[in-house]
């Protein structure tokens, strides 16, 4: 079982920046694809970033350039550094993790971004 725990979430204006963080629990951190979901009320959660064991990324288009997913293996955790933020980025962050397999998937518990003047 792995533990994700989120946190740097908050309110900022547009334009704005924020840099969530994930720490997972374990010793094979470095093995898992990582991944950012958000969901706004009333819409389906969607995947925003990835990034893989060997640290290739993929982004949704919508945050393409101004969003940067990164990991650090050596403190079991992945950021989301989301800059120019526009309220439609509004929604609750997720981090989740996928075993090497793609067997297993766990999520953290989800960290509230809102952007509004």
């Amino acid at each position: 079982q792995v533990q994700l725990v989120e946190s740097g979430g908050g309110l900022v204006q547009p334009g704005g920046s924020l840099r969530l963080s994930c720490v997972a629990s374990g010793n094979v951190f470095r093995t898992y694809r990582m991944g950012w979901y958000r969901q706004a009320p009333g819409k389906p959660r969607e995947l925003v970033a990835a990034i893989a064991s060997d640290g290739t990324t993929n982004y949704v288009d919508s945050v393409k350039g101004r969003f940067t997913i990164s990991r650090d293996n050596a403190k079991n955790t992945v950021y989301l550094q989301m800059n120019s933020l526009k309220p439609e980025d509004t929604s609750v962050y997720y981090c989740k993790a996928n075993d090497i397999l793609g067997k297993y998937s766990y999520w953290g518990q989800g960290a509230q971004v809102t952007v509004s003047s």
